[in-house]
């Protein structure tokens, strides 16, 4: 029997047709199905990094790694490992540790799809278990994050707050998992052919065979072998694949033949200016068009209804403002962190565009920074800035500073609000590269600040910032 590969909007549905209530449970993998890759390599990379791992550990590691894809070891022996290295280390601190990890590198590798899957069971008021054979220093990070209660991994044995070596038992592996997974459901009074369980791992399979929505995810061979025999839908997100280091620097570097005829028309034309209004929107699709990013833009007309205008944006990650900018076209200026400034290609760009470059720790120092680009405004340039100022890894909306608005008071001109809805899609928080995909975009009509008044100014803002609540809760359709 063929299995059907669901993408993520059907995933969805199914999940709100489900019954509702904590009789339902969801479980859900952890390494290459929340996140991808495994977080297991990125605690070996910041222990490498800080130099917490010795060279006897690393090659025992190696040594038994090899022996575990040959047979001759299993994955106990892997964690013995671990258990030794840390022996005598205290507890707290090593959780400690796992946040920071969490908040520097795994935060980055989730899924936005899985985000939204568990979010869904949430909603139905789903029982849901994070079930990992990963330690509880890099799984339960996470589970904080995403809202899970429920958590089966595996730890090491203690002696008060210090580690002993040793593991506890049994371990959260394999056939330890389903087992692990069955004690769990009796004393929730759970029936596990209620449940669902996410995995990629063909250690897997025993606790798919229990329940009854197997849901492999990201399968490897074997389970997606399995998984094509039973029938069971399977599904694979690829938001996290980031293009590799030569696509990203290709897609960098593809400003060059544009910004060399730029330079051109702004010599013969005198204006500096046209510099940027010829390359950037050509640079940018150009880029986007490397990296495989496209946009699926919904009331386009409204970009060109009212100019110049001040374009705000909800920000999500380090390409949301080229989204824009593309979107915006030319002539228009921005703000940017003060740290850009120095940049060679941010650096430039704003030298072109008269963007200002401010420091938010030193607020009448941005206020005086902002002055030149209301004065621009007036002069026919638009504005284009994201009014929460930082990035914000949420679905929602951070709150919104006045700085935008003010400006558009004091020039005189409307704004435009530009709603991304699935920017995550392209580019976690902090991503340095982007992923494939395709962002869904909003751009609402113009909106007049002819009565806005600096008495009824975070009325005003805070309505602005509901339109985005509201067209993220309900899409526009056309």
């Amino acid at each position: 029997m063929k299995p059907l590969t669901s993408d993520i909007n059907s995933i969805l549905q199914g999940i709100y047709k489900s019954p509702t209530g904590p009789t339902v449970c969801a479980f859900f993998d952890l390494d290459g199905t929340i996140i991808a890759g495994f977080s297991a390599m990125q605690l070996s990379k910041q222990r490498l990094k800080s130099k917490d791992i010795s060279l006897q550990e690393f090659l025992r590691t190696v040594n038994t790694a090899i022996n575990a894809a040959t047979g001759k070891a299993d994955f106990e022996d892997l964690l013995l490992i671990g258990a030794d290295a840390w022996k005598g280390r205290n507890h707290q601190d090593l959780m400690a540790m796992g946040e920071i990890l969490f908040h520097k590198k795994i935060i980055n590798l989730i899924y936005p799809e899985m985000r939204k899957i568990i979010k869904a069971h949430q909603q139905q008021g789903h029982t849901i278990v994070l079930s990992s054979s990963a330690t509880c220093y890099q799984v339960e990070p996470v589970a904080r994050f995403l809202g899970i209660e429920n958590v089966l991994c595996n730890r090491f044995a203690l002696n008060g707050e210090q580690l002993n070596g040793e593991l506890c038992k049994p371990l959260i592996w394999g056939k330890g998992k389903a087992q692990a997974a069955q004690q769990f459901a009796d004393c929730q009074q759970i029936n596990l052919k209620d449940c669902y369980f996410y995995a990629d791992g063909n250690e897997d399979e025993a606790l798919m065979h229990l329940v009854g929505h197997p849901r492999p995810t990201n399968p490897g061979k074997n389970l997606a072998r399995v998984a094509r025999a039973r029938g069971w839908p399977i599904q694979r997100f690829v938001s996290r694949n980031n293009n590799g280091a030569l696509r990203s620097t290709a897609g960098v570097i593809s400003v060059l033949p544009f910004a060399a005829v730029g330079v051109g028309l702004g010599l013969l034309k005198r204006d500096k200016r046209a510099i940027l209004n010829y390359a950037s929107p050509r640079w940018i699709d150009r880029m986007f068009k490397i990296n495989g990013v496209k946009l699926n833009v919904i009331g386009k007309e409204n970009l060109w209804a009212q100019r110049p205008a001040v374009f705000i944006f909800n920000h999500r990650n380090n390409y949301d403002a080229f989204m824009a900018a593309k979107l915006i076209e030319k002539d228009f200026t921005g703000v940017g962190k003060k740290e850009l400034e120095n940049h060679w290609l941010t650096g430039t760009i704003g030298k072109l565009a008269d963007v200002a470059f401010i420091d938010r720790a030193d607020s009448k120092g941005s206020v005086e920074a902002l002055k030149p680009i209301e004065e621009l405004a007036r002069k026919g340039i638009s504005i284009c800035l994201a009014p929460e100022g930082n990035r914000v890894d949420t679905e929602l909306v951070g709150d919104f500073k006045k700085g935008a608005f003010r400006m558009a008071m004091a020039a005189g001109i409307p704004i435009v609000p530009i709603v991304f809805r699935n920017a995550e899609m392209i580019a976690a928080r902090d991503a340095a590269v982007m992923s494939p995909g395709t962002v869904d975009v909003a751009v609402l009509p113009p909106i007049s600040i002819k009565n806005w008044t600096l008495k009824n100014l975070e009325h005003n803002i805070s309505e602005v910032r509901q339109l985005y609540i509201d067209t993220l809760t309900d899409w526009p359709k056309n």
